[in-house]
This record gives structure tokens, C-alpha cells and sequence, in this order.
């Protein structure tokens, strides 16, 4: 049944109900997934409200938060899910997996990718996921960081080169977001061109701690190299890259710069997908978007 706003109530009795949240409430599940230790961006609640406004839902006991989700339909053939937390004091009570099943009911018959928590991932294959492989987080201060070939203020390069690209390494076309993404306050780009080709080009972004590059997109390992190198500059203190594990190279990289594992999420997908480029991956835009 809908609610007074139009957004609809996807499940509800007496106590519980699940209900699509408000852009301005998004910022409740990404200070749910700071408590959880997963360190997100000082602005990524705006920027993930451009990509979907209506993919994030919230299960409401009595009348209160109880569970977080997001089922973001980048198209209309791929979502992704993410903010999967329940309030501790209230797991075990199936208000998880309530909330879970509005989600998935929201992406309808589109294929959904995850970067779960590999202890999870028994449980995601219940709900028809299947692995397909591991990131890894590195994190700490950079060592031995030089700059290599010049590299140019991302909004500068034509923003048609720089969707193009983000759409051969994910599973759909989101130039909506990636717009917001380069964009948003505190956000910083840096791109790599090589005979008027974009080879190389990241995002990096402050956090709750340290800042995160991400995505950090590129066609060669000394690419990456010379757009890290500016992405992290004088600055200082720690970064955070998000990397595909079968990416031997962005693997290489990050161990290069003495970046250690924080821990690791297995990426899943429900149904099929398009072919990406994960050698090019050396770093993921977001665990929680993709």
C-alpha cells in the first residue's frame, strides 16, 4: 500500500512494516554502516541518493528503525544491494530478512550484484547469489608513492569518455551517478590521458577515517600508478583501495605502496551479467553501490 508520500509500504502489521526512505533519511544507513566499522564517505548519503532515490528502504518496528537496506536499480536490467544491517539489540527476529525480501522484491526481474561479507555468503546463496570474487580493502599510509606521466583535473576530460569507461567495468550504465560522484564536495578527480585517450582516471574522497580512491579505473598497472599518485599528493595519512582480488596487478600496486588487508567482501550476483573489464578495476567506486 502506498504512503501518504507516494513511496510505497512494501510490508507491514500491527508492529513492523518495511518503507522506501526519503533522500534526507538515507544518512541514517550510512551512519548505521559507520557503526559497523565500514567507514563510508563524508558525503556518499547525497551522492547515493542521485543514483536511485527510491532504493533505499528502512524495516520500522513500533514505529522505529529497526533494519536498513538498499536495492538500487541502476537500469532496468541490473540492480545492486547494500546497508543490510539490522540494529543489534534486534536481530534474530526475522526483521532482517523481512526487510531483505522487500528489497529484493523492489529489483523485480533485474540480475543484483553484492559485495557481502564472505562469512555471509551461505546465507546469499539461499537467496540465489552466486560467487564471482573477492575484493580486498588496503589500507594504511602509502609508501614509496611517486608520480609518473602528468595527469589532468578529471572534470576536465569530457564527461562522455569518463561514463563510457565506468560502463565497461560495471554491470550497467549509471552517468547519473558517476556525475554526482566526480562532483560532490570534498570529492576530488584525476584523470590520465595518453594521445587524446582516457587511459587512466579516480575518484578519491574523505572519510569517517582516512580518505578512500575509488573507483580508480585504468587500461595498465603504471596508469593507476601515476593517477594514485596524484589522487593521494601531499596530503598525508591513510588511504583506503578497494580491490579486485583477480586483478593481479591492482593487487601488485596496492602491496607496492605497503597498503595492507582490512578485510576482504565477496562480490555475488543474482541472475546474469554483462562482461566487464576487471582488469582495468584497481579500484571499486563503493561496497555499498558497486
Amino acid at each position: 500500500m502506498p504512503l501518504s508520500d507516494g513511496r510505497p509500504d512494501y510490508m507491514s502489521d500491527d508492529d513492523f512494516r518495511v518503507r522506501g526512505m526519503r533522500p534526507e533519511e538515507i544518512a541514517l544507513a550510512v551512519d548505521w554502516a559507520a557503526a559497523e566499522g565500514w567507514n563510508p564517505g563524508l558525503a556518499d548519503a547525497g551522492c547515493f541518493s542521485i543514483a536511485d532515490p527510491g532504493g533505499f528502504l528502512v524495516g520500522e518496528f513500533q514505529g522505529k528503525p529497526a533494519a536498513t537496506l538498499s536495492v538500487v536499480n541502476h537500469d532496468a536490467r541490473f540492480a545492486f544491494l547494500g546497508f543490510y544491517i539490522v540494529r543489534a539489540e534486534l536481530r534474530g527476529r526475522g526483521f532482517g530478512w523481512r526487510t531483505w525480501q522487500a528489497g529484493i522484491e523492489r529489483a523485480g526481474q533485474r540480475s543484483i550484484g553484492l559485495d557481502g561479507v564472505v562469512a555471509q555468503q551461505d546465507n546469499y546463496r539461499k537467496s540465489g547469489f552466486d560467487f564471482a570474487y573477492n575484493n580486498v580493502r588496503y589500507g594504511g599510509v602509502p609508501a614509496g608513492l611517486r608520480g609518473g606521466e602528468t595527469t589532468v583535473p578529471l572534470r576536465d576530460v569530457p564527461f562522455e569518455l569518463v561514463a563510457r569507461d565506468d560502463a565497461a567495468v560495471f554491470p550497467a550504465d549509471r552517468p547519473a551517478f558517476v556525475r554526482g560522484w566526480i562532483e560532490a564536495q570534498g570529492h576530488t578527480g584525476r584523470a590520465l590521458m595518453r594521445n587524446g585517450r582516457l587511459v587512466a582516471w579516480g575518484v578519491i574522497r574523505p572519510c569517517r577515517r582516512g580518505r578512500k580512491v575509488g573507483p580508480l579505473v585504468a587500461d595498465d598497472r603504471a596508469a593507476a600508478a601515476a593517477v594514485l599518485a596524484e589522487l593521494a599528493g601531499d596530503e598525508g595519512g591513510e588511504i583506503f583501495l578497494d580491490v579486485p582480488q583477480p586483478n593481479r596487478d591492482a593487487v601488485g600496486l596496492a602491496q607496492s605502496l605497503a597498503l595492507t588487508p582490512v578485510f576482504q567482501t565477496a562480490r555475488m550476483y543474482r541472475g546474469p551479467v554483462r562482461p566487464v573489464a576487471l582488469h582495468k578495476v584497481f579500484g571499486v567506486t563503493t561496497f555499498e553501490l558497486g
